[in-house]
């Protein structure tokens, strides 16, 4: 539980976020439940040094139309995912992927949302010297405000703007993906639809 540990355990706030995530339902509960045992087991898991896995963030980078996210064709794995990356010891997990959105894409004038909006645990396979190992991947909302006019960077082949209802409807995406896609409309479901700017 949050209570056993000390005032100023970096953990202390993913895990009163964790505890409000499992409120959503009997699978966000499971999963809010393996994410704070991995938590609670390594004092260490912030860190790409962690050995069993560690906590990543990652940001669900939509436009302003709420109709869109913006995908990266990763570099290293090989396929369309959501931007994000390692915390290098930054306990704010959305801190974390407000930062990746940013890095990953150039966008500027992004906000990102308090609250956890997926967990997605998956196994990174062995790559030159480091073992395979698990990603605890923290997922939040990350809204672009200004320009969607993005800039490739180095750890992507690509990026894009993707329709979501396409990815909610397409039985071969990406399982996680594909949940992500789905959880945003249900959520977004009393949005208008808005026409994107010329």
């Amino acid at each position: 539980m949050s209570l056993a540990l000390s005032a100023n355990d970096p953990r202390r706030q993913l895990l009163h976020l964790l505890d409000r995530f499992g409120m959503a339902g009997a699978a966000a509960a499971a999963a809010a439940q393996l994410f704070r045992a991995f938590g609670l087991a390594q004092a260490d898991c912030f860190e790409r040094s962690c050995a069993p896995g560690h906590f990543t963030g990652s940001a669900w980078l939509v436009d302003r139309s709420g109709q869109r996210v913006l995908l990266t064709h990763h570099r290293k794995l090989g396929r369309w995912l959501q931007l994000g990356g390692h915390a290098d010891g930054d306990a704010d997990l959305a801190r974390v992927a407000l930062r990746e959105a940013e890095e990953e894409s150039g966008l500027t004038d992004l906000v990102v949302e308090a609250e956890i909006y997926d967990l997605d645990r998956h196994v990174i396979p062995a790559r030159g010297s480091e073992p395979e190992h698990w990603h605890y991947d923290v997922r939040f909302v990350v809204s672009a405000n200004g320009s969607e006019a993005f800039v490739v960077g180095d750890e992507s082949h690509a990026l894009a703007w993707r329709d979501i209802a396409t990815i909610a409807a397409d039985a071969a995406t990406d399982e996680s993906m594909r949940r992500m896609a789905c959880k945003w409309w249900e959520r977004s479901s009393n949005i208008i639809p808005t026409q994107p700017s010329p």
